[in-house]
């Protein structure tokens, strides 16, 4: 099966571009958006809409396999490429992976994924990390479509893994909504909840991180309060944007005996706190997230740390695993460019006893979400994101039916015994 051409157009996402450094530093909250001017290049105001691009592949049997270039909401922050405008992106698709595709054999997965994921310019550039993610997302359904199977049998075959027959546990998060949002993730039986967007000091930590506190133990007592049945108790995770570093200035007995606290308010759910700090700079990050985790396990302070800043690429990801900086590691999919990396990352993490956080972003689209539930079947990753958007129902509906859809395919044809 043959590439006959490479259709593209320009696409929303679920979510919003956020410029995180002018949201740290000054930018105040006005309704939906933010007022302030914004700080990192290429952005025109604080916030604004996302945006994506599909690239559509139409096969030589006149099949059409697709995927949604997208990039995460903290664009430009953390190491990160910048910001992704469909305009600027578009000619480049056309210009540079066009004529790499057409015409294509549609042999393995992983061989053509791995060539436009290390495809350079004549000037030495590689593609923007959501280009080589949406570009790859279309070649996995394209292969898939060729050989008549699902994408994550694909990967499941390219890769040596088998196809989970349970639900990965979806990882569901609130936005600034978080209180109204909490009781949708409980209603809906969340495994993980409920993210936070804890990334003001003022208004949502607190000085003292008083207002983090109150806000977990509000978590803790809702979920008796309202739950379904009685033994529901799902893992706490917030992602406090390195603002627990920020009113501790980094200190790790200080950050200790506050997590120590945390644990307590959130018992007995069991608690993770994503991005406790961030150092700016990825070599310091490694080294503050292994000294913390080691003080907390020799501590006895059960409350799981996951990497997220500075840990963008799967380069990234090895360094950090390897050092245990984190007991658990967010793949940001679209961070990682080719979607063969995030299947690389989450085995690799996996193999050193790391937990795998098959993330991505808010700001991605029904897609690039679709298609990553394929690869969390494929790898089994500790925990898989609810995306796009910051209104819980769509994006938990989105990746929970396609992973349901998965498991009754897999499972009528092994009762026919086609698998």
């Amino acid at each position: 099966m043959k590439i006959v051409d490479v259709i593209l157009s320009e696409g929303k996402t679920g979510f919003f571009f956020d410029d995180q450094r002018a949201i740290k530093k000054h930018a105040v909250q006005n309704g939906a958006t933010y007022s302030g001017e914004p700080l990192t290049e290429g952005f025109s105001s604080v916030r604004q809409a996302g945006e994506a691009i599909s690239v559509m592949l139409l096969l030589e049997d006149g099949q059409i396999a697709y995927g949604d270039c997208a990039a995460v909401q903290y664009s430009g922050a953390g190491g990160r490429d910048p910001l992704f405008l469909a305009k600027d992106y578009i000619p480049v698709i056309d210009k540079y992976i066009k004529p790499l595709l057409v015409g294509r054999e549609l042999t393995s997965f992983k061989e053509i994924a791995e060539e436009i994921d290390n495809y350079k310019t004549p000037t030495g550039a590689r593609m923007h990390t959501a280009v080589r993610y949406g570009v790859t997302q279309a070649i996995l359904d394209a292969v898939a479509k060729s050989r008549k199977m699902l994408m994550a049998e694909v990967v499941a075959d390219e890769y040596g893994t088998t196809v989970s027959k349970n639900e990965i546990p979806i990882f569901m998060q609130s936005g600034d909504d978080r209180y109204n949002n909490v009781d949708k993730m409980i209603l809906k039986g969340a495994d993980i909840l409920p993210h936070g967007l804890i990334n003001n000091v003022k208004l949502k930590l607190g000085e003292n991180g008083e207002l983090l506190e109150k806000y977990i133990m509000w978590i803790r007592d809702r979920v008796v309060e309202i739950r379904d049945v009685e033994d529901y108790q799902p893992v706490i995770h917030i992602d406090v944007y390195g603002t627990i570093g920020l009113i501790f200035n980094n200190d790790v007995d200080k950050m200790v005996e506050y997590l120590s606290r945390l644990e307590k308010a959130a018992h007995p759910l069991k608690l993770r706190i994503e991005g406790p700090m961030d150092m700016e700079e990825r070599e310091a990050q490694m080294k503050a997230l292994s000294d913390l985790c080691k003080r907390l396990d020799d501590d006895d302070v059960h409350v799981e740390i996951v990497a997220d800043e500075w840990c963008n690429t799967f380069d990234d990801i090895k360094y950090f695993a390897d050092n245990r900086a984190g007991h658990m590691i967010q793949i940001k999919t679209p961070d990682l460019g080719g979607i063969n990396n995030t299947i690389e990352a989450v085995l690799y993490c996996k193999n050193l006893g790391i937990g795998a956080y098959q993330g991505g972003t808010c700001n991605e689209t029904d897609r690039s979400s679709q298609v990553c539930v394929h690869l969390a079947m494929a790898t089994q990753p500790t925990q898989i994101l609810a995306k796009p958007g910051m209104g819980v129902d769509e994006g938990y509906m989105i990746v929970f039916n396609e992973m349901e859809r998965i498991l009754a395919v897999r499972d009528i044809r092994e009762k026919n015994g086609l698998v």
